[in-house]
């Protein structure tokens, strides 16, 4: 009844209807205008996570980590007159840009100098002007390659590679802004690099985001572009009706529209994930629309009626669309229960819009097509496919007689599943998700293999006393926990209070870098009186390692980008070593860094979306149950939907596709798509079943040809839909892309074929009174429909062609 009084007033008051939604799209339309890109680094912890409220009071008390820009130039001429003065005019001038707060390099270096006349350390710049000629730059050289407190980080002797370090203003480098700023410094680098004919290369957390978010801008219109043309390809050749390829895009444009608004108007941004949804609508929104025509077509071949034809369409599978689209909706909603904000806003965005793509669908089709001439002959002929329901009857065939072989073949399936699924292995790097052959990836890997890296690795200090950093004692088990460091290859040189006091020791010792070392009991004193008492100025390099009131201190490494799996065993390696060095009763020393918090970051991710995957498939199932009465059917359609899944895994395992969040969401997704055709199936063998008095196989028969078109259909735009995916820049995107056509297309396969063969096996234990009966939901309507008098549409006028 409920579906009689929507039919009627979806066709009574179809101008009205058009008329709204118009205003509402043009209204998203507005909002969509002003959707802005994300340039944050994903926060993946919540904010109560102990890691993360660290992290947060160590940038409190230190600064922004993550906020250094490198350039790497390789030049063995560097120190040439002409190539020295290149550097020293291209550090200058990136000096002078906004948002620009420091630089180190070759020619930007602070040396500690012992003045005698104070008693204290003066801190100079090594260059100072721009040298007059050769002389002065091989002096120059002498003292830069003279101070080890440099070498491995600003410089490496051995490669000849030298780092520009850019230290931007922490507030700009997570807005739109941040953009022009990184460009107008590698155009400045872009134009060194042609006059001195350099090797430059580009890394850092700004500038990898940047370039990520770019990509991220590139790929949401190129995949938008894309998912249309197959859609409407996809069109073409099921109906061969250019009015029914115009009027789906219409919906699938209206889709997208939604999408971008909502984003907009929750206040979100687009990122590597919500920058997807818009393709996925494509894909969801054109699935809505072959179904429903489909129907449209199969009842007008029926009795030739157009809209007697419409007002089935709704009233027989509108609850069917209803529940298709709400299982889908389900696998994207499991994200909003995660504690990521990037997952969840991923599951907001996604599962609203995919329910308004089905209300717009559901509206729009009846509407759209009661304007439009009825169907010709030529427009549903695409019913008698002759190559379809030839796979139509092999199918049949299949499940009649070939049963004992389907499940041969899925034992071994299965089995060699389970091995893939042991081969699984999870990954959390930073650019996990890009091709080895990016230059992102690869001038990353031009750092590590020269600097040891760019992510950053801090170690924070409290002494639990003010001035407890100037103690020897403590200085010198920080050289002791810098011993340790020194074992790992991935981690870089470090920066940290003990080299400053080695460097110091240098400097009183009139600079002789032989003597750069720790001071022994007796130097100590003379040399730590000439360390300046207060903590402030831009040239004073104490700042950089202690707060103001002398009881903090840090140890500032870069690392390379290792992933989580060694990641975690540095950390579980590290961690008792410095409970050795520094006693937990007297020192509180926390591993902390943007490093630290993305693995473990990572690692909470990927719990949260395993619970998530679990989560789905017990809300799919209570769907299932308020459409099948029988648990044993509902088991039956969850195992023939669970096993795609379990393939899916099987294919990351032998195809090393590592376990990350970009390839966990597949799973709660492609069983929420899945699941559709297998709710298709069994309400529609129920129907029959109750039409042809409990003949099990007439009613698979049937279900089969009126289902299976549908199935077949549908499952193949999903397929290409998703296949788009595999064109991305981002290796997540392409295994998202990848992984869910697969997993679709063998869902297909088990639905259409597994789960009809399974019935029949299985008939007495299965088809029981508990799935004949009427269920809480019915998704049929199984009424008889017949008369006009029901729809009563007068206003209506018939377009029939005569």
């Amino acid at each position: 009844m409920m579906w009689t009084i929507l039919v009627r007033i979806i066709l009574r008051y179809r101008l009205t209807i058009i008329i709204v939604i118009s205003l509402l799209t043009a209204f998203m339309a507005y909002k969509a205008l002003n959707v802005k890109m994300s340039y944050e680094l994903a926060k993946m912890l919540p904010a109560n996570d102990s890691a993360n409220v660290e992290y947060e009071t160590f940038k409190t008390r230190f600064g922004e980590d993550g906020n250094i820009f490198a350039v790497g130039i390789k030049n063995d001429k560097i120190f040439e007159y002409k190539q020295f003065c290149a550097v020293y005019q291209l550090c200058e001038d990136i000096r002078k840009l906004e948002s620009v707060e420091e630089l180190v390099s070759i020619t930007r270096m602070l040396n500690i100098v012992k003045n005698d006349s104070t008693k204290k350390f003066d801190f100079i710049s090594v260059v100072q002007n721009m040298p007059k000629d050769q002389a002065e730059v091989d002096s120059l050289k002498n003292v830069i390659l003279s101070l080890p407190f440099y070498r491995g980080l600003v410089y490496n002797e051995k490669t000849q590679v030298y780092l520009i370090g850019i230290t931007l203003d922490r507030k700009k480098i997570n807005d739109k802004s941040r953009e022009k700023l990184i460009f107008k410094i590698k155009d400045l680098v872009d134009n060194y690099k042609l006059k001195t004919q350099s090797e430059v290369h580009f890394s850092g957390l700004p500038y990898i985001r940047t370039q990520t978010s770019l990509m991220i801008e590139k790929e949401l219109k190129l995949f938008i572009i894309a998912s249309l043309l197959i859609s409407a390809l996809i069109m073409i050749l099921f109906f061969r009706s250019s009015k029914i390829v115009f009027s789906s895009m219409i919906l699938v444009a209206l889709s997208i529209i939604w999408t971008l608004g909502i984003i907009s108007l929750f206040g979100f941004k687009i990122t590597i994930l919500t920058g997807i949804i818009p393709s996925l609508l494509t894909i969801i929104a054109i699935e809505n629309c072959i179904y429903l025509i489909n129907k449209y077509h199969w009842e007008y071949k029926n009795h030739g009626n157009k809209v007697k034809a419409l007002s089935q369409v709704v009233r027989r599978i509108g609850f069917a669309t209803l529940m298709t689209n709400a299982t889908t909706a389900t696998g994207f909603a499991t994200f909003i229960f995660t504690s990521n904000a990037i997952l969840r806003e991923f599951g907001i965005v996604a599962s609203l819009n995919v329910m308004i793509a089905f209300i717009m669908s559901l509206v729009l089709v009846p509407i759209i097509f009661s304007y439009l001439k009825p169907p010709s002959e030529k427009q549903i002929k695409h019913l008698e496919n002759r190559k379809v329901n030839f796979i139509i009857e092999k199918i049949i065939h299949l499940i009649f007689n070939k049963r004992g072989l389907i499940y041969t073949v899925c034992i071994i399936f299965i089995g060699v599943c389970i091995y893939g699924l042991t081969l699984m292995k999870t990954s959390g790097k930073l650019v996990d998700d890009l091709k080895a052959d990016d230059p992102i990836y690869t001038d990353l890997k031009f750092f590590e293999k020269n600097f040891s890296g760019v992510m950053p690795f801090e170690i924070s200090i409290d002494t639990k006393k003010n001035n407890g950093v100037m103690k020897l004692s403590t200085i010198r088990k920080i050289d002791e926990l810098q011993q340790e460091l020194a074992k790992y290859p991935i981690l870089s040189k470090p920066m940290s209070l003990a080299e400053l006091i080695k460097f110091s020791r240098q400097s009183f010792y009139n600079g002789d870098s032989i003597e750069y070392s720790m001071p022994n009991d007796m130097e100590k004193d003379f040399i730590l009186s000439y360390m300046p008492s207060k903590i402030k100025g831009k040239k004073n390099i104490l700042k950089s390692f202690m707060d103001s009131t002398k009881r903090y201190t840090r140890i500032s490494v870069q690392m390379a980008d290792v992933g989580t799996k060694e990641m975690n065993l540095i950390y579980k390696h590290l961690r008792p070593k410095i409970d050795s060095i520094f006693n937990p009763e007297k020192y509180k020393v926390v591993i902390t860094g943007n490093s630290v918090v993305y693995t473990k970051g990572t690692d909470f991710l990927i719990n949260n979306l395993l619970e998530s995957v679990l989560f789905g498939i017990i809300i799919i199932s209570l769907l299932i149950a308020l459409v099948f009465s029988s648990y044993r059917m509902v088991i039956i359609a969850m195992i023939c939907n669970l096993i795609p899944l379990l393939s899916t895994a099987a294919i990351m395992g032998f195809g090393h596709i590592p376990v990350k969040p970009s390839t966990l969401i597949v799973f709660s997704v492609a069983l929420g798509i899945s699941i559709d055709n297998a709710i298709l199936f069994l309400s529609k063998y129920r129907h029959e079943l109750k039409l042809r008095n409990g003949e099990i196989k007439i009613s698979i028969i049937n279900a089969l040809n009126e289902t299976g078109i549908s199935m077949i259909y549908s499952s193949i735009v999903l397929v290409l839909g998703f296949g788009v995916f595999i064109f991305s820049d981002f290796g997540g995107t392409q295994a998202l892309g990848m992984l869910i056509s697969l997993t679709l297309f063998m869902a297909l396969f088990f639905n259409i074929i597994v789960l009809p063969s399974l019935i029949l096996s299985l008939d007495s234990i299965v088809t029981t009174k508990a799935f004949k009966e009427q269920p809480i939901i019915d998704i049929f309507d199984e009424s008889d429909d017949d008369s006009e008098e029901e729809i009563n549409l007068d206003n209506i006028k018939e377009e029939e062609t005569k």
